[in-house]
């Protein structure tokens, strides 16, 4: 049977016809709801079994931070709605620490849980997304699943912004998403999952509603000049491979170690 589809493969690369890649099967599975905000459970390449897990969603999905404001290892009590692969609510995650949250430079947060990965699969049957330790490719096939409205949209990486500025906030080398990534309130916190990989490499963040210029829920772009270009409807997400570099086995957070550049308090 290898050798025949082998064989098939061959015959149509000779055609000129070269098949699409393959791609990861994109369900509701490892992704949670927030009372505001979508979020997902994901596990660092350096996580074992039997690390507590963690939780990603955006640092406003926390608080509106202030501009350079960067929170650490703080206690929490929040609980996640995880779900099963159709959408439907399985169980109820709890948090017990905010280990990391800003909306400076990025937009993002990761709560600790009080359940290992390994203990969240055996009781519940639902594995972690992993977090993506490679910067995503432009035009690359990408899946953003939003845990809070169960409805997982599909687009691709438009580009790469150098700063989306929106009210006081600026996001450094920001996702655009192509149009038919028409994320709306509450996907706040979704994951935007690679669609080859399966793999989670960035956190959807905000969009531009109304047309507005750099005002709140009407973010613009800013060019390396400082150039600004205002692009009504379209959205956008904040790259999460940088954090992949932060986590020492155990998941435990180690903003000194080489390669972690995320904002520091």
């Amino acid at each position: 049977m290898v050798r025949l589809v082998g064989t098939l493969l061959a015959a149509i690369t000779a055609l000129g016809v070269v098949p699409a890649p393959a791609q990861a099967a994109v369900d509701f599975s490892g992704t949670v709801k927030l009372s505001n905000c979508s979020g997902s459970l994901v596990r660092p390449p350096s996580s074992a079994p039997d690390d507590k897990a963690l939780v990603l969603t955006n640092g406003h999905c926390v608080d509106l931070m202030k501009p350079g404001q960067v929170l650490v290892d703080q206690p929490s009590d929040r609980t996640f709605t995880l779900l099963g692969g159709s959408g439907s609510q399985i169980a109820k995650l709890q948090g017990t620490r905010l280990v990391y949250a800003t909306m400076t430079g990025t937009d993002a947060a990761l709560y600790r849980l009080d359940k290992t990965y390994r203990q969240i699969e055996q009781q519940h049957g639902s594995r972690a997304l992993e977090l993506s330790a490679a910067r995503p490719v432009a035009k690359s096939e990408i899946r953003i699943v939003s845990g809070y409205w169960t409805r997982i949209y599909s687009c691709q990486v438009d580009d790469f912004v150098h700063q989306v500025r929106e009210a006081s906030w600026t996001w450094n080398d920001s996702l655009r998403y192509t149009p038919s990534c028409n994320t709306i309130g509450g996907t706040s916190g979704s994951p935007i999952i690679d669609a080859a990989s399966g793999k989670v490499v960035g956190v959807n963040n905000t969009g531009n509603e109304s047309g507005g210029r750099c005002t709140m829920n009407n973010p613009c772009e800013v060019d390396a000049v400082g150039q600004i270009t205002v692009r009504k409807g379209t959205n956008y997400g904040q790259q999460t491979y940088g954090f992949a570099a932060c986590f020492a086995p155990g998941t435990r957070l180690d903003l000194s170690l080489p390669g972690c550049e995320v904002a520091k308090p």
